[in-house]
Protein backbone atom coordinates (compact mmCIF):
# COMPACT_ATOMS: atom_id res chain seq x y z
CA UNK A 1 0.00 0.00 0.00
CA UNK A 2 1.40 3.46 -0.75
CA UNK A 3 3.07 5.19 2.38
CA UNK A 4 3.38 8.78 3.23
CA UNK A 5 5.07 11.01 5.87
CA UNK A 6 4.24 14.49 7.03
CA UNK A 7 7.04 16.61 8.67
CA UNK A 8 5.63 18.08 11.33
CA UNK A 9 6.15 22.12 11.49
CA UNK A 10 7.77 23.36 14.33
CA UNK A 11 5.49 25.51 17.44
CA UNK A 12 6.78 28.31 18.50
CA UNK A 13 4.63 27.61 21.92
CA UNK A 14 6.22 24.47 23.43
CA UNK A 15 2.79 23.54 25.20
CA UNK A 16 0.96 23.28 21.35
CA UNK A 17 4.11 21.88 20.33
CA UNK A 18 3.82 18.70 22.56
CA UNK A 19 0.11 18.12 21.09
CA UNK A 20 0.95 18.84 17.61
CA UNK A 21 1.52 15.26 16.42
CA UNK A 22 -1.60 13.90 17.91
CA UNK A 23 -4.03 16.95 16.60
CA UNK A 24 -2.05 16.29 12.95
CA UNK A 25 -3.46 12.85 12.78
CA UNK A 26 -6.66 13.88 14.18
CA UNK A 27 -6.60 16.45 11.53
CA UNK A 28 -5.72 14.36 9.07
CA UNK A 29 -8.67 12.14 10.25
CA UNK A 30 -11.00 15.03 8.61
CA UNK A 31 -9.38 15.51 5.77
CA UNK A 32 -9.55 11.58 4.96
CA UNK A 33 -13.77 11.54 5.62
CA UNK A 34 -14.65 14.59 4.13
CA UNK A 35 -11.91 15.48 1.51
CA UNK A 36 -9.62 12.90 0.19
CA UNK A 37 -9.77 10.82 -2.81
CA UNK A 38 -7.60 8.24 -0.78
CA UNK A 39 -9.42 6.41 2.08
CA UNK A 40 -5.83 6.83 4.79
CA UNK A 41 -5.75 3.77 6.90
CA UNK A 42 -4.56 5.12 9.87
CA UNK A 43 -2.03 6.63 10.96
CA UNK A 44 1.03 6.51 13.77
CA UNK A 45 3.98 8.96 15.09
CA UNK A 46 7.32 7.87 13.79
CA UNK A 47 10.72 9.47 14.01
CA UNK A 48 13.12 9.66 11.35
CA UNK A 49 16.38 10.92 12.05
CA UNK A 50 14.95 12.16 15.33
CA UNK A 51 12.57 14.25 13.81
CA UNK A 52 8.38 13.57 14.56
CA UNK A 53 6.54 12.12 11.57
CA UNK A 54 2.82 11.16 10.87
CA UNK A 55 2.90 8.64 9.13
CA UNK A 56 -0.07 6.96 6.85
CA UNK A 57 -1.33 4.71 4.50
CA UNK A 58 -3.85 5.06 1.75
CA UNK A 59 -6.05 2.46 -0.29
CA UNK A 60 -4.73 4.32 -3.66
CA UNK A 61 -2.14 6.30 -4.18
CA UNK A 62 -2.73 10.34 -3.15
CA UNK A 63 -3.55 12.59 -6.44
CA UNK A 64 -2.29 15.68 -7.12
CA UNK A 65 -5.70 17.15 -5.65
CA UNK A 66 -4.95 15.59 -2.80
CA UNK A 67 -1.58 16.47 -2.01
CA UNK A 68 -2.74 20.37 -2.44
CA UNK A 69 -5.45 19.36 0.65
CA UNK A 70 -2.47 18.46 2.45
CA UNK A 71 -0.64 21.27 1.94
CA UNK A 72 -2.66 23.09 4.17
CA UNK A 73 -2.62 21.09 7.36
CA UNK A 74 -2.12 23.29 9.94
CA UNK A 75 1.17 22.02 11.03
CA UNK A 76 2.50 19.84 8.30
CA UNK A 77 6.31 21.46 6.78
CA UNK A 78 6.41 18.83 4.18
CA UNK A 79 4.35 15.96 2.47
CA UNK A 80 6.34 12.71 1.60
CA UNK A 81 6.23 9.84 -0.14
CA UNK A 82 7.82 6.65 1.40
CA UNK A 83 9.96 4.85 -0.88
CA UNK A 84 11.55 2.15 1.26
CA UNK A 85 13.86 3.80 3.69
CA UNK A 86 13.90 7.19 1.62
CA UNK A 87 11.53 10.24 1.67
CA UNK A 88 10.43 11.79 -1.73
CA UNK A 89 9.00 15.26 -1.29
CA UNK A 90 5.43 15.90 -2.81
CA UNK A 91 5.16 18.77 -4.84
CA UNK A 92 3.22 21.42 -2.08
CA UNK A 93 0.20 23.94 -3.52
CA UNK A 94 -0.96 25.37 -0.27
CA UNK A 95 -4.14 27.67 -0.58
CA UNK A 96 -1.60 30.60 1.19
CA UNK A 97 -1.99 33.75 -1.14
CA UNK A 98 -0.79 36.06 1.48
CA UNK A 99 2.40 36.82 3.37
CA UNK A 100 3.01 34.27 6.57
CA UNK A 101 3.57 37.80 8.83
CA UNK A 102 0.16 38.47 7.97
CA UNK A 103 -0.64 35.54 10.92
CA UNK A 104 2.72 35.76 13.45
CA UNK A 105 3.34 39.42 13.30
CA UNK A 106 1.08 40.20 16.05
CA UNK A 107 2.19 39.51 19.31
CA UNK A 108 -0.08 40.05 22.57
CA UNK A 109 -0.80 37.84 25.55
CA UNK A 110 -3.51 35.66 25.11
CA UNK A 111 -2.99 35.04 20.94
CA UNK A 112 -4.47 31.98 20.36
CA UNK A 113 -1.85 29.59 18.79
CA UNK A 114 -1.27 30.10 14.52
CA UNK A 115 -1.53 26.41 13.95
CA UNK A 116 -4.65 25.91 16.14
CA UNK A 117 -6.78 28.50 14.50
CA UNK A 118 -5.20 27.19 11.33
CA UNK A 119 -6.89 23.66 12.30
CA UNK A 120 -9.87 25.17 13.44
CA UNK A 121 -10.49 26.59 10.06
CA UNK A 122 -9.87 23.77 8.27
CA UNK A 123 -11.97 21.24 10.26
CA UNK A 124 -14.99 23.41 9.88
CA UNK A 125 -14.49 24.28 6.23
CA UNK A 126 -14.31 20.48 5.56
CA UNK A 127 -17.81 20.42 7.30
CA UNK A 128 -19.40 22.51 5.45
CA UNK A 129 -20.96 22.04 1.91
CA UNK A 130 -18.02 23.85 -0.07
CA UNK A 131 -15.78 22.62 2.01
CA UNK A 132 -11.57 24.41 1.50
CA UNK A 133 -13.10 25.81 -1.89
CA UNK A 134 -13.25 28.78 -3.17
CA UNK A 135 -15.03 32.06 -2.41
CA UNK A 136 -15.94 31.13 1.40
CA UNK A 137 -17.22 34.12 3.89
CA UNK A 138 -15.76 33.56 7.12
CA UNK A 139 -17.27 34.86 10.41
CA UNK A 140 -15.71 35.28 13.70
CA UNK A 141 -17.92 36.45 15.90
CA UNK A 142 -15.58 36.77 19.00
CA UNK A 143 -12.58 37.97 16.90
CA UNK A 144 -10.10 39.89 19.34
CA UNK A 145 -7.41 40.99 17.51
CA UNK A 146 -8.07 38.87 14.25
CA UNK A 147 -6.14 36.32 14.03
CA UNK A 148 -9.18 34.11 12.60
CA UNK A 149 -9.94 36.31 10.09
CA UNK A 150 -5.98 36.69 9.00
CA UNK A 151 -6.07 33.25 8.43
CA UNK A 152 -9.33 33.34 6.21
CA UNK A 153 -7.54 36.10 4.29
CA UNK A 154 -4.28 33.97 3.54
CA UNK A 155 -6.79 31.37 2.14
CA UNK A 156 -8.12 34.18 -0.37
CA UNK A 157 -11.90 34.44 1.64
CA UNK A 158 -13.12 36.94 2.67
CA UNK A 159 -13.72 37.22 6.37
CA UNK A 160 -15.80 39.12 9.14
CA UNK A 161 -15.67 39.33 12.95
CA UNK A 162 -16.96 41.51 15.83
CA UNK A 163 -16.05 41.92 19.10
CA UNK A 164 -17.29 44.36 21.92
CA UNK A 165 -13.42 45.30 23.33
CA UNK A 166 -12.67 48.36 21.78
CA UNK A 167 -9.06 48.85 22.13
CA UNK A 168 -8.35 44.78 20.25
CA UNK A 169 -10.76 46.35 17.70
CA UNK A 170 -8.13 49.76 17.69
CA UNK A 171 -5.51 47.51 17.70
CA UNK A 172 -6.27 45.35 14.97
CA UNK A 173 -7.77 48.15 12.68
CA UNK A 174 -4.53 49.75 13.25
CA UNK A 175 -2.33 46.65 12.43
CA UNK A 176 -4.24 45.82 9.22
CA UNK A 177 -3.94 49.14 7.72
CA UNK A 178 -0.79 49.02 8.13
CA UNK A 179 0.37 45.82 7.12
CA UNK A 180 -1.47 46.65 4.19
CA UNK A 181 0.49 49.93 3.25
CA UNK A 182 3.69 47.85 3.90
CA UNK A 183 2.48 45.30 1.40
CA UNK A 184 1.96 47.59 -1.31
CA UNK A 185 -1.15 45.92 -1.82
CA UNK A 186 -4.15 48.00 -3.81
CA UNK A 187 -6.52 48.71 -1.07
CA UNK A 188 -9.31 50.64 0.46
CA UNK A 189 -9.71 50.86 4.42
CA UNK A 190 -11.94 53.20 6.15
CA UNK A 191 -13.30 52.67 10.14
CA UNK A 192 -16.74 54.67 10.75
CA UNK A 193 -19.45 54.88 13.22
CA UNK A 194 -22.86 52.79 12.90
CA UNK A 195 -25.89 54.18 13.69
CA UNK A 196 -29.38 53.13 14.51
CA UNK A 197 -31.94 56.19 14.74
CA UNK A 198 -29.12 58.56 15.51
CA UNK A 199 -27.97 56.79 18.31
CA UNK A 200 -24.12 55.14 18.17
CA UNK A 201 -24.47 51.39 18.05
CA UNK A 202 -20.73 50.73 16.67
CA UNK A 203 -18.20 51.27 14.83
CA UNK A 204 -16.98 49.38 11.81
CA UNK A 205 -13.52 48.55 9.78
CA UNK A 206 -13.89 48.55 6.03
CA UNK A 207 -11.97 47.12 4.02
CA UNK A 208 -11.70 45.95 0.22
CA UNK A 209 -8.09 45.03 -1.00
CA UNK A 210 -6.34 42.69 -4.08
CA UNK A 211 -2.83 41.33 -4.64
CA UNK A 212 -2.14 43.82 -7.79
CA UNK A 213 -3.89 47.40 -9.51
CA UNK A 214 -4.74 44.25 -12.36
CA UNK A 215 -6.42 42.68 -9.94
CA UNK A 216 -8.74 45.22 -8.38
CA UNK A 217 -9.42 46.32 -11.80
CA UNK A 218 -10.84 42.94 -12.65
CA UNK A 219 -12.40 42.32 -9.44
CA UNK A 220 -10.51 40.10 -7.92
CA UNK A 221 -10.68 40.99 -4.55
CA UNK A 222 -11.23 40.32 -0.93
CA UNK A 223 -13.53 42.03 2.01
CA UNK A 224 -12.57 42.13 5.30
CA UNK A 225 -15.23 43.82 8.10
CA UNK A 226 -14.69 44.08 11.55
CA UNK A 227 -17.50 45.96 14.22
CA UNK A 228 -16.90 46.71 17.72
CA UNK A 229 -20.00 45.90 19.13
CA UNK A 230 -21.52 43.24 21.44
CA UNK A 231 -21.77 40.08 19.59
CA UNK A 232 -25.66 39.48 20.75
CA UNK A 233 -26.25 41.84 18.48
CA UNK A 234 -24.98 40.63 15.42
CA UNK A 235 -27.61 40.16 13.86
CA UNK A 236 -27.68 44.19 13.45
CA UNK A 237 -24.56 44.23 11.67
CA UNK A 238 -24.95 41.51 9.44
CA UNK A 239 -27.61 39.72 7.35
CA UNK A 240 -28.95 36.38 8.32
CA UNK A 241 -27.38 33.82 5.68
CA UNK A 242 -24.05 36.00 5.18
CA UNK A 243 -21.15 33.34 5.66
CA UNK A 244 -20.54 30.23 5.14
CA UNK A 245 -18.47 29.29 7.99
CA UNK A 246 -18.85 30.68 11.90
CA UNK A 247 -15.30 29.73 13.44
CA UNK A 248 -14.65 31.41 17.04
CA UNK A 249 -12.43 30.59 19.82
CA UNK A 250 -14.90 31.02 22.75
CA UNK A 251 -13.54 32.77 25.98
CA UNK A 252 -11.60 30.45 28.25
CA UNK A 253 -13.73 31.95 31.68
CA UNK A 254 -12.20 35.43 32.18
CA UNK A 255 -13.05 37.52 29.23
CA UNK A 256 -15.29 37.07 26.64
CA UNK A 257 -17.34 39.06 23.92
CA UNK A 258 -20.43 40.17 25.28
CA UNK A 259 -21.46 42.52 27.69
CA UNK A 260 -25.35 42.25 27.54
CA UNK A 261 -27.54 41.07 30.37
CA UNK A 262 -26.90 43.75 32.35
CA UNK A 263 -22.98 43.13 33.51
CA UNK A 264 -20.28 40.24 32.14
CA UNK A 265 -21.15 36.89 32.07
CA UNK A 266 -18.29 34.92 33.76
CA UNK A 267 -19.48 31.84 32.35
CA UNK A 268 -18.56 31.19 28.68
CA UNK A 269 -21.45 28.28 28.30
CA UNK A 270 -24.10 30.79 29.35
CA UNK A 271 -22.72 33.19 27.00
CA UNK A 272 -22.67 30.32 24.09
CA UNK A 273 -26.19 29.61 24.91
CA UNK A 274 -27.52 33.31 24.15
CA UNK A 275 -25.24 33.57 21.36
CA UNK A 276 -24.76 30.41 19.05
CA UNK A 277 -28.73 31.00 18.35
CA UNK A 278 -27.80 34.25 16.92
CA UNK A 279 -24.88 33.42 14.97
CA UNK A 280 -26.56 30.36 13.55
CA UNK A 281 -28.95 32.87 11.55
CA UNK A 282 -26.01 34.09 10.04
CA UNK A 283 -24.94 30.63 8.38
CA UNK A 284 -25.97 29.93 4.97
CA UNK A 285 -27.44 26.19 4.81
CA UNK A 286 -25.21 23.92 4.27
CA UNK A 287 -22.39 26.06 6.44
CA UNK A 288 -20.78 25.49 9.52
CA UNK A 289 -19.46 26.77 12.72
CA UNK A 290 -16.54 25.65 14.73
CA UNK A 291 -16.15 26.76 18.42
CA UNK A 292 -13.04 25.72 20.20
CA UNK A 293 -13.68 25.85 24.34
CA UNK A 294 -12.13 25.71 27.53
CA UNK A 295 -13.63 22.15 28.93
CA UNK A 296 -13.91 23.48 32.25
CA UNK A 297 -16.06 25.93 31.29
CA UNK A 298 -18.59 23.12 29.56
CA UNK A 299 -19.16 19.75 28.74
CA UNK A 300 -19.05 18.37 25.17
CA UNK A 301 -22.35 17.31 25.35
CA UNK A 302 -23.85 20.51 27.07
CA UNK A 303 -22.37 22.43 23.55
CA UNK A 304 -23.90 19.69 21.67
CA UNK A 305 -27.37 20.15 23.32
CA UNK A 306 -26.85 24.37 22.84
CA UNK A 307 -25.74 23.84 18.90
CA UNK A 308 -28.46 21.12 18.55
CA UNK A 309 -31.41 23.56 20.17
CA UNK A 310 -30.11 26.27 17.34
CA UNK A 311 -31.10 23.64 14.61
CA UNK A 312 -27.37 22.39 13.82
CA UNK A 313 -25.97 19.26 12.89
CA UNK A 314 -23.07 18.27 15.58
CA UNK A 315 -20.09 16.21 13.60
CA UNK A 316 -18.54 13.54 15.19
CA UNK A 317 -14.85 15.27 15.41
CA UNK A 318 -13.17 13.51 18.22
CA UNK A 319 -9.65 13.52 19.35
CA UNK A 320 -9.07 17.25 19.45
CA UNK A 321 -8.57 17.81 23.13
CA UNK A 322 -5.50 19.30 24.60
CA UNK A 323 -3.96 20.39 27.48
CA UNK A 324 -2.76 24.13 27.51
CA UNK A 325 -2.24 25.11 31.08
CA UNK A 326 -3.76 24.23 34.67
CA UNK A 327 -6.81 26.21 33.76
CA UNK A 328 -7.49 25.25 30.14
CA UNK A 329 -8.17 22.23 28.00
CA UNK A 330 -9.51 23.08 24.71
CA UNK A 331 -11.56 21.28 22.35
CA UNK A 332 -13.61 21.50 19.18
CA UNK A 333 -16.62 21.18 18.56
CA UNK A 334 -18.40 21.53 14.86
CA UNK A 335 -21.77 21.30 13.74
CA UNK A 336 -23.32 21.89 10.09
CA UNK A 337 -26.74 23.88 9.27
CA UNK A 338 -28.83 21.49 7.03
CA UNK A 339 -29.22 22.17 3.73
CA UNK A 340 -33.27 22.52 3.93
Amino acid sequence: MPRYALLILPAFNRVYGESAVRLTRAELAVFSARALDGDVLGSEETRIGGVPYVTFETARPLTDADVALLSNLSSVYVVFGVEGELLRPLAMRPRDRLSSDLITIQKYAGKTNEHFTKLLLNVTALAGEKGLGDGLSVFDPLCGRGTTLNQALMYGYDAYGIDVDGKDFEAYAGFIKTWLRNKRLKHTAETVPVRRERALVGRRLNVTFGLSKEAVKAGDVQHLAVVNADTLRSREFFKPRSFDLLVTDAPYGVQHGSKGGGGLSRSPLELLRQAVPVWAELLRPGGAMGIAWNTYGGTRAELAEVLSDAGLHVMEYPDFEHWVDQAIVRDIIVARRPTT
